[in-house]
């Protein structure tokens, strides 16, 4: 097997098991451990996964957010919760922006009963579901490719945001302490946060495992979201903290 197939195999492996043993994939994939290193310094070094002790995880962690379709798999029903939720925030004629994250990358699912809307967003999964649908306007935002995220970032979608406006902005975060938002990646940073600076409404989408989390780079203050919709009760000192800072949190409870 060619190392760019033995990569990719270690890596869809690890999109349904999170974690594994170099014994483990040197076993799966025939190859010697040191083989295995190998691989995984370049998938690491690429962003791909992080080395951990005696192994690999895409599981994330303060200074490293997972890949996407790992990220996609994660409390499914929940995001879709939130999803369905979050779009009565919407009415038909309005711009709305849909960031690059798994959880209000499902707000496109819901979109075509709301027409006409004009959308803005960086999200691959979200422009290749909306692209030719009748009546959404959909701007991509341009720039860099990014595999890790299957978005676009960098000069050029920050570029086209300054320029534009609408009137509710969807995002995801990928941890939450105190009453703040934060994220691995400084570049996704950076986007999302002229996301919101674009939009009149700002609404944050997070399963409720983002809670009590920690990440490199902070984001915002949760204050800054006209609400925050999660999928389940908050731990009562955690829920108190955040009233007192102001911010308002809406539990989407199942059916």
């Amino acid at each position: 097997m060619k190392s760019d197939s033995r990569r990719q195999g270690i890596m869809d492996f690890l999109m349904d098991a999170g974690t594994a043993s170099v014994d483990d994939l040197a076993s799966r994939f025939s190859v010697s451990k040191m083989t295995v290193h190998r691989d995984l310094d370049e998938l690491e070094e690429s962003g791909f996964l992080r080395k951990v002790r005696g192994g690999a995880s895409i599981q994330p962690s303060g200074l490293f957010e997972s890949d996407f379709r790992y990220r996609q798999k994660q409390a499914g029903e929940e995001k879709q919760r939130l999803a369905a939720a979050a779009v009565a925030m919407i009415e038909p004629g309005q711009t709305v922006i849909i960031d690059d994250g798994s959880t209000a990358g499902g707000i496109a699912g819901h979109l075509a009963d709301l027409r006409p809307l004009t959308v803005i967003s960086n999200n691959l999964a979200v422009i290749q579901e909306l692209a030719g649908v009748g009546g959404i306007t959909l701007i991509a935002l341009g720039g860099q490719y990014s595999k890790k995220f299957h978005g676009f970032f960098g000069l050029l979608a920050e570029d086209t945001l300054k320029s534009l406006r609408a009137d509710v902005a969807f995002l995801s975060s990928s941890a939450i302490h105190g009453a703040s938002a934060f994220h691995q990646d400084q570049e996704v940073v950076q986007t999302k946060r002229l996301m919101m600076a674009a939009a009149a409404r700002k609404y944050l989408l997070v399963d409720h495992g983002k809670f009590d989390r920690t990440a490199l780079h902070f984001l915002t203050d949760l204050k800054a979201f006209d609400t925050v919709f999660t999928g389940r009760e908050l731990e009562p000192s955690m829920r108190e903290a955040l009233d007192g800072a102001g911010v308002s949190v809406t539990i989407v409870d199942k059916d």
